[in-house]
């Protein structure tokens, strides 16, 4: 074996080595990522957390959600909006990223480009105003699901204000919200993400001394309808998404809160 030949042998070996030594290291870091939104965070209200029908829960400093990989979005957000974290500041609009704690891989925000929807946020960035980090949060991929335009800043929006607004008056509330995820539904982009047909928002208040539930439905087109004509039971999402939204309560009182759909205890002024 002459000179060149051994050179040209050690180098490739130096090259491997190193981009060898290079993939365990970003494979190290990925799994330290994934690692770290499986672990709870402080402000996570375990007890009102629903169950997940993909086994992929994830736990953002904001808020939780469980990932559909065949849907390429969450089947479910859910987030604690205390008085405390509501704010008027404005932080500036980041760009979107990929939710790289999704160990399945999050959909990329280029699917979104030039579909005719809009990003839609599941936790409204408007619930995140209280830090940047916080606000931040809402921009990952993983929270978002695509929206007609006129339904995301139309009654959607009015929906996400008047939860604000309970929020307040209640001193806060728990907020779930997705879409309603389906077999042969629309999609969009290279990663085929679903576009949900209604989405659902359920809320729970337990800071009165008196728990209360409401459950909203609605399909993904703008309406001028009054908010209250959206109401129904948790029952009826239970039974469209196969998730179980309060497993934890009692079960004398998630069964009874769970088949009304009464919004007495709501205020809609």
């Amino acid at each position: 074996m002459n000179k060149h030949t051994l050179y040209t042998i050690s180098a490739l070996i130096i090259i491997l080595g190193v981009y060898g030594y290079d993939y365990f290291l970003n494979e190290n870091e990925k799994a330290e990522i994934v690692s770290e939104g499986t672990s709870i965070k402080k402000d996570t209200n375990e007890y009102f957390l629903p169950t997940s029908t993909t086994n992929q829960v994830i736990h953002h400093n904001g808020y939780s959600l469980s990932y559909s990989e065949p849907h390429e979005q969450a089947e479910w957000v859910a987030y604690e909006l205390k008085k405390s974290h509501l704010s008027n500041t404005n932080h500036k609009r980041p760009y979107f990223e990929i939710d790289n704690t999704v160990k399945t891989g999050a959909a990329n925000w280029r699917n979104y480009r030039n579909s005719g929807y809009d990003r839609g946020h599941l936790c409204p960035a408007g619930d995140r105003r209280y830090n940047k980090s916080a606000h931040d949060e809402t921009f990952l991929t993983s929270n978002i699901s695509p929206q007609k335009h006129d339904f995301n800043s139309g009654i959607w929006n009015k929906l996400e204000q008047k939860v604000r607004y309970w929020a307040s008056k209640y001193d806060g509330v728990f907020v779930i919200t997705g879409g309603i995820l389906t077999k042969n539904m629309k999609t969009i982009g290279d990663e085929a993400v679903s576009v949900p047909n209604q989405f659902y928002k359920i809320l729970i208040d337990n800071n009165t001394g008196k728990t209360k539930m409401i459950a909203f439905l609605m399909p993904h087109k703008e309406s001028n309808k009054p908010l209250y004509r959206f109401v129904v039971s948790v029952d009826t999402i239970e039974k469209l998404t196969g998730i179980d939204f309060f497993p934890e309560l009692d079960d004398v009182i998630e069964n009874k809160l769970e088949a009304s759909s009464s919004y007495k205890g709501w205020s809609f002024d």
